[in-house]
Formats: C-alpha cells, sequence, structure tokens
C-alpha cells in the first residue's frame, strides 16, 4: 500500500508527564547533526557534520564524520570520525586506519568508519545512569572497512568489517577482523553454497559503479556490553568488555570475547534450529543489537530493531533466485531478549501499536536503517529510519511522542530517512537552558483538514430503506 503524499511532520504528538524528557540528536539528510526539543524545535545544527551516526557527549560534544569516501571507490566509509565542540571545533579526530589511494585523488588517511563506534564510559552510546562517555580522555571502538580476500567465504572479492579499539593519540591499539571468525559462524552447506555465489556484491553505492566487492555481512551495530547481572552470576560469555555485533545481511547476532576474539554467544543464521529460535522467529536484516545498560529498565536484556525487509543466505527461491536475501518480512519489530533463555520479554510490532495484522503491518515496517533506545522510565524510544519518523511508547504501547522528520534529500533523492537517533538528558548540553515542554494532543484524522480542502460531515445524509446501523467491525 502506499502512503499519502502530504502529511504533518516535526512533533505531532507529545505527552509530556508520560515522556522521558530531553532533548533529541539525528542527521537532518544533508545538512548535518540536529539538536531537536520535545516540541520539535531545531536549536543547534553542526552543519555538515555527517551522522553514522552522531551521537552526543556529556558538555555538548557530538561526534561524527566530516566526509564520505567517492562512492565510485568505497561503499559507506567515512574519511574520519571526530569530536565537535558545542561550535564546531575539532577536539579528537581518528583517521589513521588505511591510506586510501584512489583514482583521481590524492593518497589520503581514512578511518573507513561505518555505522558505529563507542567512546570509553558508554556502553551503547546513550544515556545510563552512572556510564557517561568521557570527552577528554578514554579509548574508543570504531567499526570499519577493510578490504579482503578468504576463499572460505567466496572466490571474490569482500567488504569485510574490522572494529577498532584506538587511544586518545588516535593510535590503533587493538583490532578484530569479522572475515577471521566465518567458521564459528554456523552457515550450513546451503547458506555457504549461496554465500559463494554471491556475498551480497555491491559495485559502488548501491547499484552503480566503483569496485566490484562483497558486503558478506554488513555489521551495521557495534557496542560493548558492559557491567550485566549475567556477568556477575558467572557467565563468562557476557563479560563487561565483551562486544555485541549484529550483521543485518547475514541475520546473525553474535557477542564476541574481546579477550580471545572468539564468538561466544551467538542468534542466527538459522531460527529453525531449536524450540526457542523458533518461537522467537526470524530475526531479518536487524539493526542496532545492543545490551540494555545497567541502571535502565531492562538491563541485561539484548534490544533490537528487527527490520524485516530481506537478508540472509539460503536455498533459492522465488524472491531469491540465487540464495541471496532468501528470507523475507514485511514488517518491523521491537524485540528485547533475555539472552540466557532466548525468551522475548517485550517486543512491540504493527500489533502492539494498535493495527491489524497481517494486513496493517505495513504501518510500522522499516526495511533498512532504525534503532531503539530504553530510556529510565521503561518507556522506548524508536527510530522508524526509512519514514524519518521517531516514536516513544509506555511499555503497554501508549504512544506518547511522534517526531516526523521534516528534511528531505535533493538531487533524486526524496526520502527523509534517519539512520538513527538518541535521546539525552537536557543537561548534557549546558549551552542551551532547559526549553518550554508544551502537550501536542493527538490530531482527530477524521476530521482534520488541509485549509480549502474543504469541512468535515456530510452535506445531507439519508439512510438507505432496510439498512440498519453499522458496527464499524470489519468482516
Amino acid at each position: 500500500m502506499g502512503h499519502p503524499s502530504v502529511y504533518p511532520s516535526g512533533a505531532t504528538i507529545y505527552n509530556p508527564d508520560k515522556c522521558w524528557n530531553g532533548f533529541t540528536i539525528f542527521q537532518a539528510n544533508t545538512k548535518g547533526a540536529l539538536l531537536i526539543d520535545m516540541n520539535g524545535n531545531e536549536l543547534h545544527l553542526w552543519r555538515d557534520l555527517q551522522g553514522f551516526p552522531n551521537k552526543i557527549l556529556p558538555g555538548g560534544f557530538v561526534m561524527g564524520s566530516r566526509a564520505k569516501r567517492d562512492v565510485r571507490y568505497g561503499f559507506q566509509d567515512q574519511t574520519d570520525l571526530v569530536q565537535v565542540d558545542f561550535d564546531g571545533n575539532i577536539v579528537w579526530k581518528f583517521d589513521k586506519a588505511e591510506l586510501i589511494e584512489d583514482p583521481g585523488h590524492e593518497p589520503t588517511w581514512m578511518a573507513r568508519q561505518h555505522h558505529d563506534y563507542q567512546r570509553e564510559g558508554s556502553t551503547t552510546g546513550y544515556y545510563a545512569p552512572g556510564a557517561e562517555a568521557k570527552t577528554d580522555s578514554g579509548n574508543t571502538l570504531v567499526l570499519s572497512h577493510r578490504n579482503v580476500k578468504n576463499p572460505y567465504i567466496s572466490e571474490h572479492a569482500l567488504l569485510d568489517d574490522v572494529i577498532y579499539e584506538v587511544n586518545w593519540k588516535g593510535e590503533i591499539i587493538w583490532e578484530w577482523l569479522c572475515s577471521d571468525h566465518v567458521e564459528e559462524m554456523g552457515f550450513d552447506e546451503v547458506a555457504r553454497n549461496a554465500l559463494a555465489r554471491s556475498p551480497n556484491r555491491k559495485a559502488g553505492g548501491f547499484s552503480a559503479g566503483g569496485p566490484d566487492v562483497g558486503d558478506w555481512m554488513h555489521v551495521n551495530s557495534m557496542s560493548v556490553l558492559g557491567p550485566n547481572r549475567w556477568y556477575d552470576q558467572g557467565d563468562e560469555r557476557f563479560h563487561p568488555d565483551n562486544i555485541i555485533i549484529d550483521g543485518r545481511e547475514t541475520n546473525i547476532i553474535l557477542i564476541l570475547s574481546k579477550k580471545t576474539g572468539k564468538i561466544v554467544w551467538q542468534l542466527g543464521p538459522d531460527y529453525s534450529r531449536t524450540p526457542e529460535l523458533r518461537k522467537m522467529g526470524w530475526i531479518i536484516g536487524q539493526h542496532h543489537a545492543h545490551m540494555i545498560p545497567r541502571g535502565l529498565p531492562g538491563e541485561g536484556n539484548i534490544l533490537v530493531f528487527d527490520n524485516g525487509g530481506w537478508a540472509g543466505y539460503g536455498a533459492p527461491n522465488p524472491s531469491a533466485p540465487i540464495g541471496g536475501k532468501n528470507a523475507l518480512r514485511d514488517y518491523s519489530r521491537i524485540l528485547e531478549i533475555d539472552p540466557t533463555t532466548l525468551e522475548v520479554v517485550w517486543q512491540c510490532n504493527a500489533k502492539s501499536l494498535g493495527y491489524m495484522m497481517p494486513m496493517d503491518a505495513f504501518r510500522f515496517y522499516s526495511p533498512y536503517i532504525s534503532s531503539a533506545q530504553r530510556l529510565p522510565n521503561g518507556n522506548t524510544m524508536i527510530c522508524e529510519g526509512a519514514a524519518g519518523r521517531f516514536l516513544e511508547v509506555t511499555k503497554d504501547f501508549e504512544l506518547v511522542w511522534e517526531y516526523v522528520s521534516p528534511h528531505w534529500g535533493t538531487g533524486g533523492r526524496y526520502i527523509n530517512m534517519v539512520y538513527r537517533s538518541y535521546r539525552l538528558p537536557y543537561e548534557w548540553v549546558p549551552q542551551l537552558p532547559k526549553p518550554k515542554e508544551v502537550a501536542i494532543p493527538r490530531i482527530d484524522v477524521t476530521t482534520w483538514r488541509v485549509p480549502g480542502a474543504g469541512k468535515p460531515g456530510f452535506q445531507k445524509e439519508v439512510r438507505v430503506e432496510g439498512t440498519e446501523e453499522p458496527d464499524d467491525k470489519m468482516g
């Protein structure tokens, strides 16, 4: 089904009494990193600071990137990762991952950062009591790219994912390469054959030009676990230094040991292997898998935006003729998972939000990007990224805040998508006064009209002989 071409943007619903009130940071399309209040007022723009993603640190510092590599030669490679102050001055930078010599360009050191990073002190990059990111010291985990060859996966060249730990001086002191651990991931023979045929090959950008490489895993989230109850109870898999990542193309979420590099916990790629996985259902094309930090409701559980859409490697089918992207689901869901039992302890989907399934499942559906953040009052902030829509929902699925990004692309990309968003305390940006919080009641869409479009209601109404009062229920 299609969507209307005209609809409200900005903040559309706001209940101050039920929200966890604060600022929200996101990338406003090509404009830069944008800070808004709960009423959608645009308070501060860090012009041209790209967000993959943008994150606020206490004191009004923001992290992001200043430029993207030429798409003819790289895919989603950010040239650097920087921390800037409230006025846009650079106070920290990392770009010494790889010296790049692209045709027509001067040799340039690049970070090749993509999708995530974490500054020491914060496990996820969002607010948790007593866990604030360092702003003038500390190490940073950076998720980056590296081009490799690995015949176990495919004879094709691969765009691989690498995690660097970088000190305050910008020096790499630890690294982990994803393809080195593919044999631990449990791909069966059918999936391996599909991977070998086409490991999600990309020719630059999304479809054309540039290097012909296979973005086989496509890791889009990376964070440390931090202190948690499972490790306190003696489960070594959940050591606070261990790192959780997810690969959207493989439908895999895994935890790796920081000490050994080995995979110690995993979901996917096959969700039919055990009764627990079958009950959970297939996680497809997911984003932002992370452990809820200590001090927040649900701490220790895994929170993930399960996009649906298309992903995975396996047996060919009509929608996946050579076995790539062979899993398909046309709706999204947020899952909160107990990592020790694999029980889904909370989930949010279109049905939770009041729509009928499966016919209205599309009403909560972002097949790419997106995120979820647990808030201190138990609410969850959701970035439905493909639609540029943010929602704050209570544990009982009441929608208490909604915002639709009004920032649209240009040059043929007429979309308002947002990769990820974060809610943060007002006091993290001391340069700004606390905003006035004004409730925004939900608009009654049955009576709201664009000015000049006519008034709601029938000019004349008659009842057809022999009919009865309708009950407004669909058959």
